[in-house]
C-alpha cells in the first residue's frame, strides 16, 4: 500500500535566528537599543533666544495619578542646561509630518538653539514652555525632580497642562522614522 502525504508534511520552515553573544558594553548596548521601536517627542524649554530643545525617544509617561512625565537627556547637549535654569519644558509628541522638524531638533543640518523652531508655529501653556501647534500631543510640563547619572539626567516634570490633536505618532526604530499602519 502507497502512503499518501499531504504537501504541508514538505513545507520548509525558516531557519531560527541565531542570537549574537555580545559584551554588555556601550557600543552592545546601542545595537540592542536600535531594534526597540521608540515614540518620536521633542522636548522644548527656554525662552525667546534662549529657546532650545532635543529630538528623543526616552519621553515616557512616569505616572498617569499623579499625571508626570519622564525624560532621559544626554548632559551634555544644549537643552540640558536651559531646562535647568527655566524650571520647565514641552513634550511635543510628534507625527508621520514632522521627520524633517524632529531632524532639526537632533541637530541634522547644523542648526542649533532658537533657530530649530523655524519653519513651524508655537504656542504655549502655563509653564510658557513652546509647544508646536500640530503637534500630536503637547505636554506642559513644571520641573519636579533631576536625576543626574553617568552621561544622562532623568528629569521628572508635573503635567500642567495638555494639548491634545489624536492623530498617529512618528516612531524611530533602527536609525530610521517609521510611519505605523492603521489597521
Amino acid at each position: 500500500m502507497t502512503k499518501q502525504f499531504s504537501p504541508e508534511v514538505f513545507e520548509t520552515h525558516a531557519a531560527k535566528p541565531v542570537a549574537a553573544v555580545r559584551p554588555g558594553d556601550a557600543e552592545s548596548l546601542k545595537a540592542a537599543l536600535r531594534t526597540l521601536a521608540g515614540g518620536v517627542s521633542i522636548i522644548t524649554t527656554g525662552s525667546g533666544q534662549e529657546r532650545t530643545g532635543a529630538t528623543v525617544t526616552s519621553a515616557t509617561a512616569l505616572s498617569v495619578d499623579p499625571p508626570r512625565m519622564m525624560v532621559a537627556l544626554n548632559r551634555s547637549s544644549s537643552t540640558w542646561p536651559i531646562l535647568q535654569k527655566s524650571g520647565w519644558f514641552g513634550v511635543n509628541i510628534v507625527g508621520p509630518g514632522h521627520e524633517g522638524l524632529a531632524n532639526q531638533f537632533a541637530g541634522v543640518g547644523g542648526l542649533k538653539g532658537a533657530d530649530r523652531y523655524n519653519g513651524h508655529e508655537w504656542t504655549s501653556l502655563a509653564t510658557g514652555a513652546p509647544l508646536l501647534e500640530d503637534a500630536i500631543a503637547g505636554i506642559d510640563c513644571l520641573v519636579e525632580e533631576a536625576i543626574e547619572r553617568h552621561s544622562h539626567v532623568i528629569v521628572i516634570g508635573a503635567v500642567q497642562g495638555i494639548r491634545l490633536i489624536g492623530e498617529q505618532s512618528l516612531v524611530y526604530q533602527g536609525g530610521a522614522y517609521h510611519r505605523l499602519s492603521p489597521r
